[in-house]
């Protein structure tokens, strides 16, 4: 239980954070542009890579600071540093065909995805 609170807490704050940054984004440069969304998946990719390397260099670092920070407030910051450390890893491993396959894949599946589910609604309407 003590699990799924601190992914909840860490998911919370890490919600708040990126629409607080999507809001003043779109206040100083306009919406016409999704200045924020570019901001949030640049800096949680970048702080999703500090943070492993941290906790990997770090013997005895908790499991629960682990799902806190990364898990939580960094997954609900963004899901695309999660993405990107998948991607990491497996190239990390010398798997740069799957690498390469999971970029195009979640890529294409989740643009494919967006556009019917979108079609769905239209055509319930």
């Amino acid at each position: 239980m003590l699990n799924i609170i601190l992914v909840a807490v860490g998911g919370a704050a890490g919600s708040v954070l990126r629409y607080g940054v999507g809001v003043l984004a779109g206040r100083w440069l306009g919406f016409g542009f999704p200045f924020g969304t570019l901001f949030v998946n640049v800096t949680g990719s970048f702080l999703m890579g500090v943070l492993v390397e941290v906790l990997a260099r770090r013997a005895g670092v908790s499991n629960e600071l682990r799902l806190l920070l990364a898990t939580g407030l960094l997954g609900g910051y963004t899901t695309f540093s999660s993405f990107s450390l998948d991607v990491a890893f497996l190239w990390e491993r010398g798997q740069a065909a799957a690498a390469l396959l999971y970029i195009s894949c979640t890529l294409i599946a989740g643009l494919l995805s967006m556009a019917a589910g979108i079609w769905l609604v239209r055509s319930l309407a």
